[in-house]
């Protein structure tokens, strides 16, 4: 097992250094921290926090670090949590990324310092050197909504979405409203969440016998002025879209102030929908086609999941569909009231 001496010879530095760097010490120059994470995760290294973590007695306490709290989303994934351990005795301590790997290591580095039993985690980006270490470590850990890939990650369970189905249903949904000129404003590259999202609308496109044109692909960060970036590019094409598919909610939130400070309407201008449905787009004007994710279940597979490792029990990944809810912003007919 390597020791902190093995990370400070990799990453040429003392260990006093790296203690520092593993201590969020701010006297640390950014190229150095980065260098000392990158040994970390280099050599599967276990700071004693992540050591602390393989204990036998238990706090009863899972930590939650989510990519941003400010997404209804994650707001709502993190009190299904919430509410699913609480039904079993464990509390939740939730750190927010704000969809930055440096303070996503930040609040895992937090929470085993909390003595926490297990980790759940939607990676923001490609991960993070300490979370990874604190996966190959063999802490108990969960990955929802978002997962990574690599060596000594195949073991994490991933609680997940797939939306391929729903996304094609809103393909379909947009085809028989007769948009032809479609495009995606799409979520970091760097995420699982963000090339499933992409792939599954061109793919879907393809099938109805549409192509998903490079200028029709913009490349958003899952935060509004993303959005709303995206949109204004969009509108300026000589030949710009007449259906714009946001892959979540606050990008689509961002599209629609982008649409109306220009005076253009939604759908009479240029029709639009999002990936993450949330309660208040049914008040909107018009109301928001969406595709809903069930965040209720995911939260609760996510923390029956994490617990089965925490007591010692094996856990399986779960893999739950997304649905599609029309309502008026694509086109759609005015449903008659009753």
């Amino acid at each position: 097992m390597p020791a902190i001496k093995d990370v400070a010879r990799r990453a040429g530095v003392s260990v006093a250094t790296v203690s520092r760097v593993l201590n969020d010490h701010p006297s640390v120059r950014a190229d150095t921290r980065e260098r000392v994470l990158a040994a970390v995760a280099d050599l599967g290294y276990r700071p004693n926090a992540v050591a602390r973590s393989l204990r036998t007695d238990q706090t009863r306490t899972l930590g939650l670090v989510i990519s941003d709290v400010l997404n209804p989303f994650f707001t709502e994934l993190a009190r299904s949590v919430e509410d699913a351990a609480r039904e079993l005795d464990y509390s939740v301590v939730i750190g927010n990324a704000d969809e930055r790997p440096d303070l996503q290591d930040h609040h895992v580095r937090t929470l085993m310092d909390r003595r926490i039993d297990g980790l759940l985690v939607s990676p923001t980006d490609g991960g993070s050197p300490m979370m990874l270490a604190a996966a190959r470590a063999g802490t108990p850990m969960v990955f929802v909504d978002r997962w990574i890939e690599g060596e000594g990650l195949d073991r994490v369970p991933v609680i997940r979405t797939d939306g391929r189905g729903a996304i094609r249903a809103l393909v379909a949904h947009l085809c028989a409203l007769g948009h032809r000129r479609v495009a995606i404003i799409a979520g970091p590259a760097a995420t699982t969440t963000g090339r499933e999202r992409v792939d599954a609308f061109r793919s879907a496109l393809r099938e109805f016998g549409l192509e998903l044109y490079e200028d029709h692909i913009g490349q958003g960060d899952f935060q509004a002025d993303s959005g709303r970036r995206v949109t204004a590019r969009f509108l300026d094409l000589r030949h710009p879209p007449d259906a714009i598919f946001a892959a979540d909610n606050l990008m689509a939130l961002g599209a629609m102030d982008e649409i109306r400070a220009r005076g253009l309407r939604v759908p009479d201008d240029v029709a639009l929908a999002a990936f993450d449905d949330i309660p208040w787009f049914v008040h909107t004007d018009p109301p928001i086609t969406a595709i809903a994710q069930p965040t209720g279940a995911l939260g609760r597979a996510a923390v029956t999941a994490l617990i089965d490792l925490v007591e010692g029990r094996p856990a399986e990944s779960v893999t739950l569909s997304a649905r599609l809810v029309t309502r008026r912003s694509c086109g759609e007919p005015e449903r008659s009231k009753p």
